[in-house]
């Protein structure tokens, strides 16, 4: 009994460890996941770089995305950061 009164300190530490910071990111991660899935051409994206392009064609592992009227880029899909919402 008195190794259960030691140990739950540390368990209801692991357990707001867990909903605080592990369970956040999880959901955020499938968030940003699903985000990424429904992207698709004409779509605007901001870049890991701070780049905002529009997706020229959906592959499985990269998009390809025009920076400009005559540049087209092959983008991996980990190096989206977020889609880009027009503020107008």
């Amino acid at each position: 009994m008195e190794i259960i009164s030691q140990l739950l300190p540390f368990i209801f530490l692991i357990a707001i460890m867990y909903f605080v910071i592990i369970r956040p990111q999880q959901n955020e991660l499938k968030a940003k996941n699903a985000m990424i899935d429904s992207l698709k051409k004409g779509d605007k994206i901001i870049t890991n770089g701070g780049f905002i392009v529009v997706v020229h064609k959906v592959e499985e592992n990269f998009f390809s995305v025009k920076l400009n009227d005559d540049t087209v880029v092959k983008l991996t899909k980990d190096a989206v950061a977020k889609k880009y919402e027009d503020e107008a």
